[in-house]
């Protein structure tokens, strides 16, 4: 199990990452940030994954797992950029 989590949080980083280079323009987000974003969008990517392949485990994640996971990294990425523009316009 711990080894199930350590992996989540290296492929939460490599996911994190790729959404960020995929994602235009710059991000003001923590490394940290990031890596929540990463691991939120690999556990959707093995949820969905999951659903067409017919498996309940989320930490089997496969080419089509990866890829929704991407794809759900830089969704997030975008709302969270999103909502942190929201709050500086506010504060000034």
């Amino acid at each position: 199990m711990i080894f199930q989590i350590l992996g989540l949080i290296v492929v939460g980083l490599i996911i994190g990452a790729l959404a960020r280079l995929i994602k235009p323009g710059k991000q003001r987000l923590s490394i940290l940030g990031t890596m929540l974003l990463g691991i939120v969008g690999a556990i959707i990517g093995g949820v969905i994954g999951g659903l067409f392949n017919d498996r309940t485990n989320i930490f089997e994640l496969n080419f089509l797992g990866f890829v929704i996971a991407v794809i759900a990294a830089v969704l997030l990425i975008g709302v969270a950029e999103g909502l942190s523009g929201r709050n500086r316009r506010a504060v000034r």
